[in-house]
């Protein structure tokens, strides 16, 4: 027997109807590319998202379309984020952080018919126009003020395109689970992947983040996306703002700790969300200039390991709760919280310390499992690992036109492989021990290189810390600790082996540590594990 409730579709247009409807007078704030702060609100930005609808109508773009965008985190590409996939067409946006062969395949494989790019990203698009086949049109993201001379063959200018058109439009209604927007991974090995998002999936995803089990969005909030929107869509954030009626603040290009720590005051910000470097320069800035963090309530983090440090630091010296993501392209992205139960609040500081830390618990809606090499399924004892596997209505069910990239990517019963080795302790929550490619085996024993890297992030003077496995006679590898000191610091490698000696196990402490002024990092913050191998595959320990 069916029931007998309303099938009304989830869509990402009625976001912003409900958005403009209910909440139509909470501000939007961004910094912009020209250099003002924009002000409007929820009411103006769907109008102008209509115009843009009907904009995109006149240009020949319709259901299924693929429409690019290389832009910052601003109000012109939130209006498209609601525009392009409130039309039925897919919202693809692009990393400007990739290399161009990347930018050259994701942009072709997608078959883009229209690019919107901001002021600072020109120069990219320039060089890479003729190599872009299907592109019709290029529309740079400003006013006509500020439109630049380009070599862009038929470039339009945003605001010209906006005001050519009238409000007078409706959202269309049609099946939740069209695709709504496109992500590539940004993996280090062969070709990106792309992850076709459906309107079901992002509301799904939208719902469970607000959830007070995740990270807690509501319409009290003042939020301020660090995460690039283009890069897994802000994990969410845009859809969820819209969803709860959260007064938004985007900080355009200028990510640096004064510029983002100007915001949070003004703007009286109350949530944050970023990857762990951004708030490494935050926290230095903080600790520089003697500043504070008033009225700002929690920081979410993601995108790599959370060390316990940065934890300790916002909770105990600025009395801000930061929350450890995980999470992936693949899953829209959230998956796990590392928020503590009721029942364990009543631990000590270093018990609740060492929970927060954790990966955390998967929201309602992820499944997860451990699988041995051998294919058994792992206790949830938080000693067993394997490689953790997921699945759920927001989580990738095959990548965008690559059969043989999703052959590889799920097991018979159409879980996700995710790549991470994890253990499930007996309270659910979730520990990445490490990436698989990553684990370090040491006579037959396995050191998580994200235990030591977390370890050393501890030391007043490191600022970053990443750790890989070099070539050992004896003990197959051994671990080689690479830091980046604090401005001014200048740790020397006997005070990390002492400060390390009661954090970790002996035989995990590394064999040698290098310090060097920076560590590289891929396109969305996470350290190049394989640049740095590439880097020290000469490099001899001193114990061999």
């Amino acid at each position: 027997m069916r029931g007998l409730m309303m099938d009304r579709p989830l869509l990402i247009g009625a976001l912003i109807q409900y958005a403009a409807e209910y909440h139509g007078d909470t501000e939007i704030v961004a910094r912009t590319i020209e250099g003002p702060i924009h002000r409007y609100t929820y009411c103006e930005a769907e109008r102008r998202a209509k115009q843009l609808a009907r904009a995109f109508k006149r240009l020949g773009i319709g259901p299924g379309d693929r429409v690019a965008t290389i832009a910052w985190n601003n109000h012109r590409h939130f209006e498209l984020y609601f525009a392009i996939s409130g039309i039925g067409a897919v919202c693809h946006t692009i990393n400007p952080r990739l290399f161009a062969d990347q930018l050259r395949y994701i942009v072709n494989h997608a078959e883009d018919k229209l690019l919107f790019l901001d002021l600072t990203f020109v120069p990219i698009a320039e060089k890479m126009a003729g190599e872009w086949a299907k592109l019709r049109h290029y529309v740079i993201m400003t006013d006509r003020a500020h439109m630049p001379q380009t070599s862009l063959p038929g470039a339009l200018c945003y605001e010209d395109l906006v005001a050519g058109e009238t409000a007078d439009f409706v959202w269309p209604e049609f099946d939740e689970n069209t695709a709504s927007s496109l992500c590539y991974t940004s993996g280090t090995t062969g070709n990106p992947k792309g992850v076709l998002y459906t309107h079901r999936s992002t509301l799904l995803h939208s719902f469970a983040i607000c959830s007070a089990n995740a990270v807690g969005i509501s319409m009290r909030d003042s939020i301020l996306p660090v995460v690039p929107m283009f890069h897994v869509n802000a994990w969410g954030v845009p859809y969820a703002a819209a969803m709860s009626g959260a007064k938004l603040v985007f900080p355009g290009p200028k990510l640096d700790g004064a510029s983002l720590h100007e915001l949070f005051m003004e703007e009286k910000v109350t949530l944050s969300l970023g990857v762990p470097t951004v708030w490494l320069g935050l926290l230095q800035y903080l600790e520089q200039t003697g500043k504070r963090l008033d009225g700002l309530k929690r920081v979410t983090v993601g995108g790599s390991a959370v060390p316990r440090s940065m934890i300790e630091a916002f909770e105990e010296k600025y009395g801000v709760q930061c929350i450890h993501g995980w999470g992936m392209t693949e899953m829209s992205p959230v998956g796990t919280l590392g928020l503590p139960k009721l029942k364990h609040l009543e631990r000590s500081r270093d018990e609740l310390l060492a929970i927060k830390a954790k990966q955390g618990l998967p929201m309602f809606g992820v499944d997860m499992k451990v699988v041995a090499a051998d294919g058994k399924v792992q206790p949830h004892d938080g000693k067993a690992s394997g490689e953790l596997l997921v699945r759920g209505p927001w989580i990738v069910g095959a990548y965008f036109n690559d059969d043989q990239a999703t052959a590889a990517a799920f097991d018979e019963a159409g879980w996700f492989r995710t790549g991470d080795v994890a253990t499930i302790d007996d309270d659910g929550y979730m520990i990445i021990v490490d990436r698989s490619k990553d684990v370090i085996k040491s006579g037959g024993e396995w050191i998580s290189s994200i235990d030591v890297e977390n370890a050393a992030m501890g030391h007043p003077d490191v600022a970053e810390a990443a750790v890989i496995g070099l070539p050992h006679p004896k003990w197959d590898e051994r671990p080689l600790l690479i830091v980046v000191p604090k401005p001014g610091r200048q740790p020397s490698k006997e005070s990390i082996v002492a400060f390390l000696g009661d954090k970790i196990a002996r035989w995990q402490l590394p064999d040698d540590v290098v310090i060097v002024p920076e560590i590289p990092h891929g396109a969305t913050g996470k350290v190049l594990k394989t640049r740095l191998r590439e880097q020290f595959k000469d490099y001899r320990l001193p114990t061999i």
